[in-house]
């Protein structure tokens, strides 16, 4: 019988890479949504180790945390500057 992970590393140890679903689960949103994110380029691509996709948790947090924040993030109060187009977070939750 396999141990789980838990079962094998202490809790203080943070993995360094994670399924597809830990990874969607990690920066809040769904496999298939996570699958769309990665073809746009806006979430990294999975490594391949020994024939199985692992994300890499720290290429995961850079990419979340490049993402722009709601209304900007530049702190200019003027609407046109708040509003980001093209946004290819946003087109590839958009994409069908």
């Amino acid at each position: 019988m396999k141990s789980a992970r838990a079962d094998v590393l202490p809790a203080s140890l943070r993995p360094l890479g994670i399924s597809r679903e830990q990874a969607a689960a990690f920066i809040g949103i769904s496999p298939s949504l996570l699958d769309r994110a990665v073809d746009a380029g806006t979430m990294p691509r999975p490594r391949l180790v020994f024939g199985r996709n692992v994300w890499d948790v720290d290429e995961l947090i850079a990419s979340f945390k490049a993402m722009p924040h709601k209304g900007g993030d530049d702190g200019d109060d003027e609407p046109e500057q708040q509003t980001r187009q093209g946004n290819p977070w946003d087109e590839a939750r958009n994409a069908e």
